[in-house]
């Protein structure tokens, strides 16, 4: 007997409401150069004997050289290293280039400055729907003091860093909209989905954080204007999302889509999908307003509107 069919992407929106942390997982190849993906499915499973699960996705490159490599490493990245991640989660052809690894005690890669890791034989490659769930026996681990990263909801979670940066007062994060020709700049975000430019604001401040967030995209684009305010009370959050004129080139990160409700479809966060979509909607008709309010419920302030 079955259902109605679920909604992939209320469910996709509801695992994330499951706070996790950030891993790394590598694997030698069968020409023994190093592979590795961005994954969050990752769990202990025993002690006795010592066994861990990640997930890797059927559809990915990589799957058949991860069930038939002798083991695998998983390693948990640290607050800092945010770049391995977005690294590891998108097409690079060398995405050990810019990470210093060594092999460990069983043989697989490990990154450096990681939280910890843990190096496997490969127990068991079991398949589970649109995943095959890897189990390793553990041959080796070590943990560090560095704090791990964290992802929930669509975004990083640095606790640690975001103590040391903003000791009182909300969390303020921004977005830059880079618009050029009808499109904006997407990134993945590491978990299959989707994401503005964003960055944690520090004691820098909104503009210069801004500035350094386009910069680091590679593109040529001007500080515009707020386009949407809104407060997450949960997560103790101020969102502020700039739109940015920008010229038309190759970015470093990410990639250019249609601003239209389907171009925006695989954005992770619901708020930042739904502020899309109305810009998508303003857009054609060539009305924009600035959003005020809550990341559930708010206002649109039109121009000149008082």
């Amino acid at each position: 007997m079955t259902g109605t069919p679920l909604d992939p992407r209320a469910l996709r929106d509801a695992f994330g409401c499951f706070m996790t942390g950030v891993t790394v997982v590598t694997a030698l190849g069968p020409d023994g150069k190093p592979l590795g993906f961005t994954a969050n499915s990752f769990s202990s499973v025993s002690l006795d004997p010592p066994l861990l699960l990640v997930s890797i996705a059927n559809s990915s490159i990589n799957r058949a050289a991860f069930e038939s490599a002798p083991g695998f490493a998983v390693n948990i990245l640290a607050e800092g290293q945010k770049d391995v991640s977005a690294t590891f989660a998108r097409p690079v052809e060398d995405r050990f280039a810019t990470v210093y690894w060594r092999k460990g005690p069983v043989g697989s890669p490990l990154i450096a400055g990681v939280s910890a890791w843990f190096d496997c034989t490969l127990e068991q490659a079991v398949a589970a729907g649109d995943h095959t769930i890897l189990i390793g026996r553990i041959g080796g681990f070590e943990a560090t003091p560095a704090p791990g990263l964290g992802y929930y909801r669509g975004a990083y979670v640095t606790p640690a860093q975001t103590a040391a940066q903003l000791p009182t007062g909300p969390d303020v994060v921004i977005s830059a909209i880079l618009e050029a020709g009808g499109q904006i700049l997407l990134m993945d975000d590491g978990q299959g989905g989707l994401t503005l430019p964003t960055a944690r604001v520090g004691r820098e401040g909104v503009q210069t954080a801004l500035a350094q967030l386009i910069a680091a995209t590679g593109l040529t684009a001007a500080p515009g204007s707020i386009y949407a305010v809104y407060e997450d009370v949960a997560q103790g959050r101020q969102h502020i999302a700039f739109r940015c004129a920008a010229e038309t080139g190759r970015p470093a990160c990410g990639a250019f889509v249609d601003l239209t409700s389907e171009g925006v479809a695989e954005v992770t966060d619901p708020a930042m999908r739904v502020m899309l979509e109305r810009l998508a909607d303003e857009a054609r008709i060539g009305n924009y307003g600035i959003y005020f309010g809550t990341h559930e419920q708010g206002r649109v302030q039109r121009t000149g509107e008082r």
